[in-house]
């Protein structure tokens, strides 16, 4: 499954307490792609091979797990245990703060705004890591946020649910940029997924109003041989055999999304 990895490079990136590597590849605009629960597997990279093909330079930070390594239910398991039992640089619970590793995600977006110039990057968190690219908005340099299934604060309890697990501070901010700087932001998630709950969805709606747009899959739509429930829209439940199909007309919107919103001079550069 390492096969999934080619034609990527990649570089150690250390900002505070935090150091990690990011794989990159491509040319154009940049995207961050924040990879979910277990970690930077096959189907994260087929996502991010269709961006960079698309147009985009990708970068994929590897936050926890072993790059490259294939889903599975053991070492799914092993990893979510990790992030919320010993892992600093995460919070799961807190409704109303972000996780720590969001500040180095910030300045990933400087590091990759310098490199590939442009209006702006744009960055997609997906299942634990969904509500960070929200979060990012404090950076300036992000101008397109992508929420993909968001996941956090882990919704058990009615608060917690409605919850998007970011400070009063990242949310003021990101309705004020959003609004000022006429940007848009998307969500996506499966109905009926427990774990990027409808209520998330709904607080999103009232706080952002028409600047966010919601995109909610059938989970009749998604792979048929995926484990249950429908979660993962852009990987795991991706039903890729069908081309017509709503989990791949989502991905097609996601990249639109940035194609619209990053859109740049055809004289701006790219790293290669």
């Amino acid at each position: 499954m390492r096969d999934s990895m080619q034609g990527y490079a990649k570089f150690a990136f250390r900002h505070g307490a935090w150091a990690r590597d990011v794989f990159y590849r491509g040319a154009g605009p940049a995207v961050i792609v924040i990879h979910e629960i277990p970690g930077l597997h096959p189907l994260v990279f087929r996502f991010a091979n269709r961006l960079a093909d698309a147009g985009f330079t990708v970068y994929l930070p590897s936050l926890f797990g072993e790059p490259g390594r294939a889903v599975s239910l053991a070492y799914a398991l092993r990893s979510f245990v990790g992030v919320i039992c010993i892992r600093r640089e995460f919070d799961v619970w807190s409704a109303n703060r972000s996780s720590p590793i969001v500040d180095w995600l910030r300045a990933l977006s400087r590091r990759a705004h310098q490199e590939c110039g442009g209006k702006g990057v744009g960055a997609i968190g997906m299942c634990l890591t969904g509500n960070f690219a929200l979060a990012m908005m404090t950076e300036p340099a992000v101008i397109a946020p992508a929420l993909a299934e968001p996941s956090l604060p882990l919704p058990v309890g009615g608060a917690r649910r409605a919850a998007l697990g970011v400070s009063p501070e990242e949310l003021a901010c990101a309705k004020r940029r959003l609004r000022e700087e006429d940007l848009q932001m998307l969500g996506l998630r499966f109905k009926g997924d427990p774990y990027a709950p409808p209520e998330r969805f709904e607080t999103l709606r009232k706080e952002f109003g028409k600047r966010f747009k919601a995109i909610e899959l059938n989970p009749e739509s998604a792979e048929p041989s995926a484990p249950k429930p429908a979660h993962s829209v852009l990987t795991v439940h991706l039903r890729d055999d069908d081309p017509m199909g709503e989990t791949r007309l989502a991905e097609r919107q996601v990249i639109a999304f940035f194609r619209e919103a990053l859109s740049c001079p055809s004289d701006i550069h790219g790293k290669t």
